[in-house]
């Protein structure tokens, strides 16, 4: 094993084999967003055809099809770390794709957070009174923020050595 190949990582691992470790931890990851998102795009997209939806105001209309842009982006970014192994899979490049699927799936998740926060804001707006709406709304916002980001933040600044 070439000590120019390896990485340190608290392993006793080469570059490739790190690019393999990770490449599974994300596609792990991406399973559980991608399932979700999918569910909730699939609901997004059924809306339109009830007969509900005529009743809806402009705004709630407008909230709606901003949902299902957002849902459909999400979905796309979710998926786009399993297009892009297969397309450069045996390019030898499995680092740089660990990278890029990396960065497309935090995309997918910011995406994902503002596809749940106008899904609620609609559905809040049709199901109640105005007046907590928005309340309720930054209340599970920053539930979201705290669990997907802030806490895995905090776990990685305290936790991970500097080394």
């Amino acid at each position: 094993m070439a000590q120019a190949t390896q990485r340190s990582s608290g392993r006793d691992e080469t570059e490739e084999e790190r690019a393999d470790r990770m490449w599974s931890e994300l596609i792990q990851e991406v399973r559980v967003t991608q399932m979700g998102v999918q569910i909730l795009f699939g609901f997004l997209l059924t809306v339109v055809f009830t007969p509900k939806y005529d009743d809806l105001g402009s705004t709630e209309k407008n909230i709606y099809i901003v949902t299902v842009i957002l849902g459909a982006a999400a979905t796309g970014a979710l998926i786009g770390p399993v297009s892009l192994h297969r397309l450069v899979s045996g390019r030898r490049i499995k680092p740089r794709a660990v990278q890029w699927a990396s960065r497309l799936t935090l995309v997918g998740l910011l995406l994902l957070l503002a596809t749940m926060t106008a899904s609620l804001l609609l559905i809040l707006r049709v199901a109640m009174d105005d007046g907590p709406v928005p309340w309720l709304v930054t209340g599970v916002v920053a539930w979201y923020l705290l669990c997907w980001f802030l806490l895995p933040a905090w776990a990685r600044r305290r936790y991970t050595s500097r080394d």
